[in-house]
């Protein structure tokens, strides 16, 4: 299994605070199947900026220590980037470091809305070889009430990355709902873990596999995994036609 979205590179953001956080946090991913993780820390997220050498020096650095632990797991280098408007000039200036060197990068929205420039600045996005793909978009609140906003993304090329957790329900019945929805409308293309520790936000790959495969089969499974693999490689992922997200009628019983 591949995890393409994680904190798990020390001492950089609100992930991993040590290398020996690190560690124990490659150990619960080895429990839970994965065999390589993306390091993605913030970029220009609070304050912190993690340009695109420094990862790759320090996911260097990991790599050799989890060979010294005899860590089964390799991991490469990412960043989750914050939206903002000079996204296309900070890749030219090398700024901007996609997974593991291919054209998929990972985007985050403010968790409360989506900027009105997000269409145009994708397209040129688009225009330079890259592939948006949008973090955690169950967890937007505007996405959550405007659904419609993330159809249209995704119709115009953007993918899009849910949380393990949000499927097994840990932000709440009503981001569960949504993400199960999201899967329905073929809206979603991946799931990670988007680990920060070992405790309170934790991986929850199996178990959202386990939610995934119960309620729509093991090939829906496969779909993910795949796609996970082909991100890494740089390769054309798989995608369905996304579908608009109906709006449930409620039925009053008198």
């Amino acid at each position: 299994m591949i995890d393409l979205h994680s904190h798990i590179l020390p001492g950089v953001d609100d992930g991993a605070q040590s290398l020996s956080d690190s560690l124990s946090m490659a150990r619960m991913a080895v429990q839970q199947g994965i065999h390589r993780i993306v390091a993605t820390p913030h970029h220009l997220n609070n304050a912190y900026e993690n340009p695109k050498q420094s990862i790759i020096d320090r996911v260097k650095e990991l790599n050799e220590a989890l060979l010294r632990e005899k860590i089964e797991l390799e991991v490469l280098p990412g960043q989750e980037i914050r939206i903002h408007g000079e996204m296309v000039e900070g890749y030219e200036a090398g700024e901007i470091l996609p997974v593991n060197h291919t054209p998929y990068i990972l985007v985050e929205f403010p968790s409360n809305h989506v900027p009105r420039y997000t269409e145009k600045l994708f397209y040129d996005l688009q225009m330079k070889g890259l592939i948006p793909v949008i973090v955690h978009p169950e967890r937007n609140q505007e996405i959550i009430e405007r659904s419609d906003i993330l159809y249209q993304l995704v119709k115009k090329g953007a993918l899009t990355q849910i949380t393990a957790a949000s499927v097994c329900g840990d932000f709440g019945k009503k981001i569960k709902n949504f993400s199960l929805q999201l899967i329905e409308a073929n809206q979603t293309h991946f799931i990670a873990s988007d680990a920060h520790n070992i405790t309170n936000r934790s991986f929850k790959m199996k178990e959202a596999f386990g939610v995934i495969g119960q309620k729509y089969g093991n090939e829906m499974v496969y779909y993910f995994e795949e796609n996970a693999a082909l991100v890494t490689e740089g390769m054309h992922v798989y995608k369905e036609d996304p579908e608009r997200i109906k709006k449930k009628k409620l039925f009053h019983l008198f």
